[in-house]
């Protein structure tokens, strides 16, 4: 059974032929209405920048204008980032720490210390002719005979003192087994006699003082071994004994 097929009145309009013509009527009027919305947008700036007395700027004109006043504000921008700061903002700086230069330290240095005052002890008027050396014989009788002063010994060349500042008298053999000997003139009448040195150190004339070395301790003479025969005389060959002699003078002989 065959189906009947729409039969098309002719008064009925042709939908095919219209809807294509509708839809091109549409777009004709969206895009004359976007472009009446662009007018009226452009003459209302033109009309809100235009005064009474001059034309309103067209849209080229705006914009040109826009760009030179955003380059106008960037450039002041500039200006104002890279002005130099108020004075009062820098840190103050004080003319005398700015000019002058570091001073350096100066290392610290050891205070020397005051260097003791050499005392000199006075020499005494009279001292041991031949310190630390051993008595072997005092003044008095010896053998049957007068042993007229002090046997003081040690080893032989031991250096001889002077007792006593004075004058060289005699220096040399005095004879009567003396053997090498040396005659010391202190000038208040006392003389002092130093016999049997190995070596005599001073000359007749010869000052001397207390303490000084006027031989050296042998065996020469009638001796019978090294040491030292220490007389006081009393003038000239007037012999006393030295040792309440020396000990008035603060020397003890050991005698």
């Amino acid at each position: 059974m065959q189906e009947d097929s729409p039969v098309q009145n002719e008064n009925t309009p042709d939908t095919t032929v219209a809807q294509p013509r509708n839809a091109r009527r549409r777009n004709r009027l969206i895009v004359l209405g976007a472009a009446a919305l662009v007018a009226l947008g452009l003459g209302g700036v033109a009309v809100a920048t235009s005064g009474p007395d001059r034309p309103a700027p067209t849209a080229v004109s705006l914009d040109a204008q826009s760009r030179a006043e955003a380059a106008s504000r960037a450039d002041r921008s500039a200006r104002e980032s890279t002005a130099p700061t108020s004075p009062s903002a820098s840190p103050t700086v004080s003319p005398s720490t700015a000019s002058a230069s570091p001073t350096p330290t100066k290392k610290a240095t050891a205070t020397p210390k005051p260097k003791p005052k050499k005392t000199t002890r006075p020499t005494a008027a009279w001292v041991d002719p031949m310190p630390g050396a051993s008595v072997t014989s005092c003044y008095g009788e010896r053998w049957g005979t007068l042993h007229a002063g002090i046997d003081l010994a040690l080893p032989s060349g031991t250096p001889i003192h002077a007792a006593a500042a004075g004058t060289v008298t005699q220096a040399g053999d005095a004879a009567d087994g003396y053997g090498n000997s040396v005659f010391i003139d202190h000038g208040n009448g006392y003389l002092t006699h130093y016999a049997h040195q190995s070596r005599i150190a001073v000359t007749v004339g010869q000052k001397v003082k207390a303490g000084q070395v006027i031989g050296y301790e042998g065996a020469t003479g009638d001796a019978t071994g090294p040491h030292l025969h220490f007389e006081v005389h009393q003038g000239m060959w007037n012999q006393i004994d030295p040792a309440p002699f020396m000990r008035a003078h603060g020397v003890d002989l050991g005698c």
